[in-house]
């Protein structure tokens, strides 16, 4: 018990504890519309290229440059009934999710592919 007070200690969460990284206001503010198009196909580009100096949009380009591949890589997979339509519709929205949180401005790794995210060095 916290004895300044009087009230039990609380615990961490998972979720407090496995946070999204954490970027700039300023930088966020700057460039969420920009990062937003890292997960509209090639266009992840754009920021890869030309946002160089922002670690928000760098993170997103990078998220964008793993699902195109996984789209690529798919493409022959999700002509598969059910079961490569099932996988082609988990990856279609999570590619939506994260395009609408970028627009939010929220940093939100991807359960999947984040490990791959931070072994990206671009």
């Amino acid at each position: 018990m916290n004895e300044e007070t009087n009230q039990e200690p609380i615990a961490a969460t998972e979720a407090e504890i496995v946070s999204s990284p954490v970027f700039d206001a300023k930088d966020i503010a700057e460039n969420k519309y920009v990062a937003a198009l890292s997960y509209i196909g090639i266009l992840f580009l754009v920021p890869l290229l030309v946002k160089k100096d922002s670690p928000f949009a760098q993170f997103h380009a990078k998220q964008g440059l793993v699902l195109t591949i996984i789209y690529v890589i798919g493409g022959v997979v999700f002509w598969i009934p059910i079961i490569g339509w099932g996988l082609a519709l988990v990856v279609f929205v999570a590619n939506v999710m994260a395009l609408f949180r970028t627009l939010g401005g929220e940093a939100w790794e991807m359960p999947v592919i984040k490990d791959v995210v931070k072994k990206l060095n671009i």
